[in-house]
């Protein structure tokens, strides 16, 4: 029964480091997406820059709904998917500079160059999660209660 007893201790500390690596997450994280669009990428310093001259900018964030209340945007902005951008072409102001957001600059950047072949004043694209990354702050969006 000694003998047992000490196989099985033996057993577990043999098994409990494998077991141990085994609930590990040891995925790595994935770098980001290559920004690949003729519009540039804004850093937080760049963006910040364009906020000062409010009067001269409209930011259209093309992120959907769910996201910009989990994840949080800017004060002010437009709210067109990305989808959509096509279709709400007549709604957007041509006499302003444009910057398009998306969680990362991607969609932003798509957006963007569909802006600009448009005949839009194009910016920049940024990414509303690179730019809080870099000390940004982003303004959390509570959704409306649903009605009764």
């Amino acid at each position: 029964m000694n003998k047992t007893i000490k196989l099985t201790f033996l057993a577990m500390l043999l098994v409990t480091p494998v077991a141990f690596a085994a609930s590990h997450d040891h995925q790595e994280k994935k770098p980001a997406a290559e920004y690949k669009y003729k519009t540039p990428k804004l850093n937080r310093a760049q963006f910040d820059e364009l906020l000062a001259k409010p009067d001269q900018l409209t930011v259209i964030d093309v992120r959907r709904p769910d996201e910009l209340t989990g994840k949080g945007g800017f004060p002010v902005y437009l709210s067109i998917q990305s989808t959509e951008i096509e279709k709400s072409l007549a709604f957007i102001p041509k006499e302003r500079g444009i910057v398009t957001v998306s969680n990362h600059a991607g969609r932003a950047g798509a957006a963007a160059d569909l802006l600009a072949s448009k005949g839009f004043k194009v910016v920049g694209a940024v990414g509303a999660q690179n730019y809080e990354e870099e000390g940004g702050k982003l303004t959390k969006i509570a959704p409306p209660e649903p009605k009764k």
